[in-house]
């Protein structure tokens, strides 16, 4: 496979119709270091054509559970296989520390495994009783059909394999969009599958940008169902578009996640040492590109100062540097816009009286690099802690009584994650049943079982990955009622 031939329909790796390629930047010094085909709107309809046809006539609808299972399963081998040169490039375009990228194909082996038992270990389906022994009736569940999977930048394969990976579980074809920032992973992922045995026409991949490529997917009368992954006005986009044909749509749309913590957290020195680390991981995890960073500190209003001066100190010796240097804990932002953007955050947030405490700059050199950055005295007014800024930058805010923090915790429109730091049991439980978030750590932050579900409350998005309920968004669920002694009705005389 050439470089410009990236896009994946039907089974065969071309380029773009038009020509049109992309060069892939390095974040780390902005210089280009791969190239793909720029897919547009031909490339998007004629990987939709393949996905129905591989749907409506292909065998992998009807393919038996255990042989989906099974290809999984390889495919999660096959990754292991590739774990560092997978890694490597993760690492390389998306900008994060190599042992990140490892984490990443770890965790995306995990998911495929998980829905390859998860579907095996299934039942036929749930037999419902009608009152009667002659009537057998049973709620199965069928594949939705061709899905449309469109990603984000900042985890481009742990995305995708949370998307891919149900969908074929559960009998589905796909078309794939990764973002046009970081599609790398996404095509090595396609290559994999294939290489597992995948039949032809189940995995499509147009590499592109959202528009035409994105809105075209979601618009697309023959996709039944859209996944998108990635900030709350382009979701919002891509539920209007797939309004017109009424099909299936989950969204995950980012978060302003809370890290709420306690006095009492911090009444023993290894408990403080514990939960300010915690802080720095929870806030800087991948200079601040996640979707549940906790970029919102909330913390006792009688710890406060002590909290921060030492999350500050540490904060500025975090070591900036390309991910697959050694030492290096934190690397560059994924762009020069989103570089501007953070910038921009920071700038406001001083103007609006923000305390810097901590980073605020950019180091000196090239790549798209900024420091750890700590703003202190912040309110829920300023632009900074309402918005979610994907970049890493740490707000602190205040409070006093329990009912005070549950407040401030959600007191934003989104409500995807949230961290609560506290040695009492009771408080712990009690504060985390009142948190309106999808996911709610206590005394941790960012770990995550594809076991679980995930997903957000408000405008954190709707439907739920992983899990149980992650299988569920790839289904219809259908209840067929047989008589098995039918007789004439007589409802009407005749």
């Amino acid at each position: 496979m050439s470089e410009e031939k990236t896009i994946h329909i039907a089974g065969t790796w071309r380029a773009a119709v038009s020509g049109a390629v992309r060069d892939v930047l390095d974040p780390a010094d902005a210089e280009p270091f791969a190239v793909v085909a720029e897919g547009g709107a031909a490339d998007t309809d004629a990987a939709v054509g393949a996905a129905r046809a591989a749907f409506d006539a292909g065998q992998w609808p009807g393919t038996p559970v255990a042989e989906r299972a099974a290809l999984l399963r390889r495919t999660a081998d096959l990754l292991q296989r590739d774990r560092e040169r997978i890694g490597l490039l993760e690492s390389r375009d998306a900008g994060k520390a190599l042992e990140e990228g490892r984490i990443d194909v770890d965790c995306v082996s995990d998911a495929f495994r998980y829905f390859a038992d998860l579907v095996i270990n299934e039942g036929a389906g749930r037999v419902v009783d009608a009152g009667s022994p002659e009537i057998h009736s049973v709620v199965v569940h069928e594949p939705v059909g061709v899905c449309a999977l469109i990603t984000p930048w900042n985890f481009p394969l742990l995305q995708a394999s949370w998307k891919i990976a149900p969908a074929l579980a559960a009998g589905n074809t796909f078309v794939i969009k990764p973002s046009e920032i970081t599609p790398l992973t996404t095509v090595a992922l396609i290559g994999l599958l294939v290489e597992a045995g995948l039949p032809a026409g189940v995995a499509n991949l147009v590499t592109g940008p959202g528009d035409p490529v994105g809105a075209r997917l979601a618009e697309h009368p023959d996709v039944d169902l859209v996944s998108f992954t990635g900030g709350l006005a382009s979701g919002t986009k891509v539920m209007r578009a797939a309004a017109d044909t009424v099909k299936k749509v989950a969204l995950e749309l980012g978060g302003k996640n809370p890290n709420v913590v306690f006095a009492d957290a911090c009444a023993t020195e290894a408990g403080f040492d514990t939960a300010v680390d915690q802080a720095l991981n929870a806030a800087f995890l991948h200079s601040g590109q996640v979707c549940s960073a906790g970029s919102r500190l909330i913390v006792e209003e009688s710890l406060s100062e002590r909290f921060v001066a030492e999350l500050a100190r540490r904060a500025d010796r975090i070591r900036l540097g390309r991910g697959t240097d050694p030492g290096v804990e934190c690397g560059p932002l994924v762009s020069a816009a989103q570089l501007a953007r953070t910038e921009a955050y920071v700038a406001s947030a001083l103007e609006e009286g923000a305390v810097l405490r901590a980073g605020g700059r950019r180091p000196e050199g090239p790549g798209h690099f900024y420091r750890p950055t700590v703003l202190d005295g912040c309110h829920r007014g300023m632009r900074v802690v309402r918005e979610e800024v994907f970049g890493p930058v740490l707000t602190v805010e205040t409070f006093r009584t329990e009912a005070e923090a549950v407040a401030l915790a959600n007191d934003t429109e989104y409500g995807l994650a949230g961290g609560v730091w506290t040695a009492d049991q009771g408080r712990a439980r009690r504060v985390a049943g009142r948190l309106r978030h999808g996911t709610v750590w206590i005394n941790d932050f960012h770990p995550y079982l594809p076991q679980a579900e995930w997903g957000g409350f408000g405008k954190s998005g709707i439907g739920r990955e992983l899990g149980p309920a992650g299988l569920a968004e790839y289904r219809e669920t259908k209840h067929v009622y047989q008589n098995l002694a039918p007789r004439p009705v007589r409802w009407f005389a005749g």
